[in-house]
């Protein structure tokens, strides 16, 4: 499954619960989940780290589908590299790219 196959998957499931529920307290989940993941990288098995780490990007894809974002698209930011500097590896100098 690709990257746009992904988030229509997610719209399928989860939309309209989601535009109920509204951006911000949707926000809060994610930010929820996010947590849930740092914690697993500290004490949990990779079993369990890649499960939350399935949860962020679900909810991720699930904040793209409210703000009518086409991650796939979005993602060619990254196309070529990095951001900054197009190079990879990055060869950007003491600046976050």
């Amino acid at each position: 499954m690709n990257i746009r196959e992904f988030q229509q998957l997610m719209a399928k499931t989860y939309l309209d619960k989601d535009r109920e529920r509204g951006m911000a307290p949707t926000f809060m989940w994610f930010m929820e989940e996010v947590g849930e993941l740092a914690t697993s990288l500290r004490e949990e098995t990779l079993e369990q780290q890649k499960g939350e780490f399935a949860d962020v990007y679900a909810w991720l894809m699930t904040l793209a589908n409210m703000a009518g974002v086409d991650m796939q698209e979005a993602l060619q930011k990254y196309g070529t590299g990095c951001c900054g500097c197009k190079t990879v590896p990055c060869s950007c100098v003491g600046e976050k790219p």
